[in-house]
């Protein structure tokens, strides 16, 4: 038997607390609380579900074979945490007394809090260091740090591949809510970069024009788009499918690590860069970890060495491989954990 959620409880969880609101009222749609009795177990040690559960009501044991590691009870400043979310599992999770505990999809989760944490910065400007005087948008592209990691032979595929957009004044180009599909870059014209709160306020984010690029986040996290992009004048674009542009450029620049590798990273000079919730942060974090939530992420550039080799992590690698993309994106040396911290043992 189950009953609903209620939001205001989601929002005493972390990451949930983290989530927007009207993220967390779709979650609680979404999401049932479900009870079990004393004795039974919620999961088992090595199983592999992919849920992020809480503890509600009663007391749960959480057990190395027949010892109990840890007894965590509802209501108290543990139970804000989920229980034991390592993949696989690393103990037992037991009922201790009869419960009722919350199972939320772990994938679901990730991605809700990667749509937040990118919406507000979905566009991705180039900086280029010279503009050319002809306005030559392919110049400016090459001149970015971003395609110094890219084979030659990717580059050349990515422009036979791309597929000119012409557009009108206020023609939309992305809009908010809707799937990732492609990667744009503006090669003609401008256009205005806004999001809708859930107020109906329409926000100015940023202005686009020639040789920006934008759209890229979306198609790397696997999320909704969190913007409107619409023209001002009358202009032309050219779009990288999703495919396309995960295979020619988004894999090239992202350098993804097993834990003993990034640990040998550590050993050397380097620095874990954690881009989860301060909360989440907070639970449990690798030694001497900086925190840098993704949504923040460029604007704490500055906070960065450009020589210290970064492992960027988060909960599944779907966070930090958005903030390693970034990171590259303007020349630092980035490494993503792969399968995240949840498939570390601890």
């Amino acid at each position: 038997m189950s009953k609903q959620v209620d939001r205001n409880f989601l929002k005493t969880l972390t990451p949930l607390n983290g989530l927007k609101p009207e993220n967390q009222q779709d979650l609680a749609t979404k999401t049932h609380i479900q009870a079990l009795g004393a004795g039974r177990y919620i999961f088992k040690q090595g199983d592999a579900d992919k849920r992020t559960i809480y503890v509600v009501n009663g007391e749960v044991e959480l057990r190395s074979g027949d010892d109990v590691v840890r007894t965590i009870k509802a209501g108290t400043s543990e139970a804000r945490h989920p229980l034991a979310p390592q993949i696989p599992r690393q103990v037992s999770a037991r009922a201790k007394t009869d419960i009722e505990y919350l199972a939320i999809d772990s994938d679901l989760l990730d991605i809700m809090l990667t749509w937040d944490q990118t919406g507000a910065f979905e566009v991705g400007e180039i900086a280029v260091e010279e503009e050319s005087e002809d306005g030559d948008w392919m110049t400016m592209m090459l001149q970015t740090k971003a395609f110094h990691k890219v084979p030659p032979a990717n580059i050349q595929a990515m422009f036979m591949r791309m597929e000119p957009v012409h557009k009108k004044p206020n023609d939309p180009i992305i809009k908010q809510g809707e799937d990732g599909d492609y990667f744009y870059i503006m090669t003609e014209g401008t256009a205005i970069v806004t999001r809708q709160t859930p107020t109906g306020q329409e926000i100015k984010l940023a202005e686009l024009s020639v040789g920006d690029s934008f759209g890229e986040e979306a198609l790397i996290s696997d999320a909704k788009r969190n913007a409107n992009v619409t023209m001002t004048t009358k202009g032309m674009l050219m779009r990288l499918s999703k495919d396309d542009f995960n295979k020619l450029l988004n894999e090239p620049m992202l350098n993804w690590v097993e834990y003993t590798q990034a640990q040998k990273i550590i050993e050397d000079g380097g620095q874990w860069l954690d881009v989860r919730l301060p909360g989440e942060f907070e639970d449990n974090h690798q030694q001497n970890a900086l925190n840098i939530p993704l949504q923040f992420m460029r604007l704490k550039l500055s906070q960065l060495d450009e020589e210290m080799p970064y492992v960027v992590c988060c909960d599944t690698g779907r966070r930090s491989s958005a903030a390693a993309y970034i990171l590259s994106e303007r020349g630092y040396h980035a490494s993503v954990l792969k399968g995240g911290l949840s498939s570390v043992p601890q």
